[in-house]
């Protein structure tokens, strides 16, 4: 078993100096995860499918970049953003979450909660007031947007198609605290609740996809790599031998991730690269490689939940 990353620190005082507080976080979270994985008590959030087989935008897009596009396979996820508020991107990722994890957890399309710090804690995200403001932003870009998942196959030459368009959130009322020493309003009227669609209910129930929650928080400032994560830890399950994913080109790793800033090749494959170092860091078994020709991601089957996820 390798030493733990914080003997490893103590021995090199002078590196641990000049480490950032952002890997010194990730350094901790990477300890915590594999030491409940080893202990096999493993705390679980829950994302859906569609934010899993198709990613949302890295990086807030232009203003007037309205709808976006990613594909995987057959399955394909648009996103219609609203005019005043715009497309989901970056963290806001960890709302579906969040709001998936409370809806299951809640046994509920109804969800309550009391307040924001609530969130923020689960997340490892500072309570500031600069994410309390984010984390409005994004509730509000969330609720406005409506997103089509599914797929559209070609079976017998006849197009089929097999198409979901929902909001994520039919009512959403929210009272956010400005400060954590705020204390929250008491009263079920001054609760925070948010009322999934019946579609976005549906497809949680029928999908849900566990997470380790510690990775999440390990990762929450960096939505790329938390995507990359996400997939690989589902399509590692559910791989039943070797299989070779092309990185780029039609059907690729390339057209499911929300990385629309990384277009040339070269750029692409290295970020992969970085992510996957990244990712054995949190799931030492992780079973995947890059082809020696850096054209493919090899992977086989595993497990980064430890038990029967």
């Amino acid at each position: 078993m390798p030493a733990p990353l914080s003997a490893v620190m103590a021995e090199t005082g002078s590196i641990e100096l000049s480490i950032s507080k952002r890997k010194a976080k990730k350094l901790a979270a990477v300890e915590v995860v594999n030491a409940k994985r080893e202990e096999g008590r493993q705390d679980l959030v829950y994302n859906s499918r569609p934010f899993v087989l198709c990613c949302l935008p890295i990086r807030r897009p232009e203003k007037t970049t309205l709808e976006y596009t990613r594909q995987n396979g057959k399955f394909f996820l648009s996103l219609a953003g609203h005019p005043r508020f715009g497309l989901p991107f970056g963290q806001d990722r960890l709302i579906p979450i969040w709001v998936a994890t409370l809806a299951l957890r809640q046994n509920s399309k109804t969800v309550r909660f009391r307040t924001a710090s609530e969130m923020l804690q689960t997340f490892g995200l500072q309570k500031s007031g600069a994410n309390y403001r984010r984390l409005i932003e994004g509730f509000q870009r969330i609720f406005a947007s409506t997103i089509f998942f599914g797929t559209e196959d070609q079976v017998r030459k006849d197009l089929v198609f097999d198409w979901a368009r929902f909001h994520y959130f039919d009512r959403m009322q929210l009272w956010f605290n400005r400060h954590d020493d705020q204390e929250a309003l008491p009263g079920e009227e001054f609760e925070n609740v948010i009322e999934l669609s019946d579609s976005f209910w549906r497809e949680i129930q029928s999908h849900p996809i566990p997470v380790d929650a510690e990775v999440v928080k390990g990762l929450s400032d960096a939505p790329g790599n938390l995507d990359f994560y996400m997939w690989l830890s589902w399509r590692c399950f559910k791989s039943k031998g070797v299989e070779y994913i092309s990185l780029c080109g039609p059907g690729s790793l390339e057209q499911q991730m929300g990385m629309t800033e990384y277009k040339r090749e070269r750029r692409f494959k290295q970020k992969i690269r970085e992510w996957l170092t990244i990712t054995k860091r949190f799931w030492p078994e992780c079973p995947a490689e890059m082809s020696p020709d850096g054209q493919y991601l090899v992977i086989g089957h595993g497990k980064a939940i430890n038990g029967p996820a």
